[in-house]
């Protein structure tokens, strides 16, 4: 919120706002807060760790803030990016040009676990295999962001980002008339839009769009409960389809249903028995043949891991020069691959100094953050290391962004993450904002929920605030303040 000259122009009215709210006031807005996300049962899955592992996700009250300048520059990076990580999937799937030019280490993507033969040669509708994308990034400047990961899997969090928003406009109704902050509600509707984009040219003119979901004991379902019913498309699970003359089929009430697209939130090894684990029961057996023979999309397309693997990631930049012949807009964090004896050998040396990741990973988990970890923490990664090499990654701690944060002993510092989400059909679709994740501990850099993290609404303001000492225009309320929920789920 500060700079060294003092108040960020963008959070003047915020700084305004608590200033004259009273720490009182303050707590009972949260209390209030979490009675909302309550009943309306916005959760998240903790397992391993006994009793129930339902909770409620953590939520900020006070909002992070964007300008629409610094946004600008932000979401030109992050089209350049998925435009790139889609080329890259294209290629090594069909004519493997760049590993043929030596840019990116052959055995590095064949010989990983992630890429699935079943994907070669075979390109899907419109050429897209990671419709949705969540690009995690932090801000280590003024106007300077490095991506930490790239996810284009089955990205989880736009539902706490389009939740966090109502909440705060229930909460806060006051604060979206000083602010133009550009609305993220019309996402369920551009995801349905992305994914008939997308349809085999031989479904009908409106194509049947399903969510593929495992089941309530998975720990994002709340979310795909979430999203089928704000698209107004049915969330299934395995059970509910079948594949007959390699057409899939969804079983209702009135008979076998046709369905064109699938927007699967279940992993590869659990998508189909027929063409990876045999023992899964959460897939749906020849949904694979359905999908190579043209009769279905699926979005993300199964094998899109490879371009986000850890061990792939220290390439993206590259994919940018060879693909689109243009310099990467965003910066990756330094990346030390320890398969590479050069990079073990500096980690080894310096994993006291470094956060080490595992190459497959994901949550927070299998994590060290070493210049917070004791020295016996540090000496068993160093014999993981040892022992399996290419698992590990290491990156340096970056100086991340904080925000102001409402903590127990008042408000404090606390340090983000920001997780924007991308889509990509015919045209790449970008909603302004994201997922901001913040690490409630007081030093910690693990913005994670299931690592005790929280998240916060994240403003992007339609015009760039007036520089400090100006006025402040106050032209009413912003479109996204007077978006009523009916409006919001497209009724």
């Amino acid at each position: 919120m500060h700079a060294a000259t003092g108040v960020r122009p963008a959070y003047a009215q915020i700084e305004r706002w608590l200033a004259g709210t009273s720490p009182e006031a303050l707590g009972l807005k949260r209390r209030e807060a979490e009675l909302l996300f309550r009943r309306l049962g916005i959760t998240f899955a903790v397992y391993g760790e006994g009793g129930d592992p339902e909770r409620l996700i953590p939520f900020d009250l006070i909002p992070r803030i964007i300008g629409r300048g610094e946004w600008d520059r932000l979401a030109r990076g992050l089209e350049q990016r998925v435009r790139a990580l889609n080329l890259f999937l294209q290629d090594v799937y069909g004519k493997r040009e760049i590993l043929r030019a030596g840019r990116i280490p052959e055995q590095l993507v064949l010989g990983n676990p992630v890429y699935r033969p079943i994907m070669e040669g075979f390109v899907p509708p419109a050429g897209v295999y990671t419709h949705v994308s969540g690009i995690d990034v932090v801000r280590t400047g003024p106007d300077e962001f490095h991506v930490l990961e790239d996810n284009c899997r089955t990205p989880s969090g736009v539902s706490y980002m389009l939740e966090n928003r109502e909440a705060m406009m229930r909460l806060f109704p006051e604060l979206f008339t000083t602010h133009r902050i550009a609305p993220v509600g019309r996402y369920p509707e551009e995801l349905l839009e992305t994914l008939k984009a997308v349809a085999p040219r031989t479904c009908p003119a409106d194509p049947r769009v399903v969510l593929l979901t495992p089941g309530a004991y998975n720990s994002a379902y709340y979310e795909h409960c979430f999203l089928a019913d704000e698209m107004g498309v049915e969330a299934v699970e395995g059970a509910d389809l079948f594949v007959r003359d390699d057409v899939v089929y969804m079983r209702t009430t009135t008979g076998p249903q046709r369905v064109d697209v699938i927007y699967r939130r279940i992993d590869d090894d659990y998508l189909d028995p027929e063409a990876f684990l045999p023992e899964s029961m959460l897939g749906v057996a020849g949904l694979m043949r359905a999908y190579r023979a043209g009769n279905v999309a699926l979005a993300n397309a199964p094998g899109a891991g490879i371009a986000d693997d850890k061990a792939i990631y220290p390439y993206v930049p590259e994919m940018v020069r060879f693909y689109l012949s243009e310099e990467p807009l965003l910066s990756n964090v330094p990346t030390y691959l320890c398969d590479r004896e050069a990079d073990r050998a500096y980690v080894l040396e310096h994993i006291h100094e470094l956060v080490v990741k595992l190459t497959h990973g994901s949550g927070g988990y299998g994590m060290l953050i070493g210049p917070h970890s004791t020295k016996a923490q540090c000496e068993e990664f160093t014999a993981r290391i040892k022992a399996k090499p290419a698992e590990y990654i290491a990156q340096p701690t970056l100086a991340l962004s904080t925000v102001p944060t409402l903590v127990e002993a008042g408000i404090a510092p606390r340090h983000v993450d920001l997780r924007p989400f991308i889509l990509t059909g015919k045209e790449v679709r970008i909603i302004p904002g994201g997922l901001t994740r913040v690490a409630l501990r007081d030093g910690s850099l693990v913005v994670n929920s299931s690592q005790g993290g929280g998240t916060k609404d994240t403003w992007v303001l339609q015009d760039d605030p007036p520089a400090a000492g100006a006025a402040v225009p106050q032209d009413g309320r912003t479109p996204a303040a007077t978006q009523s929920q009916s409006q919001r789920q497209g009724d």
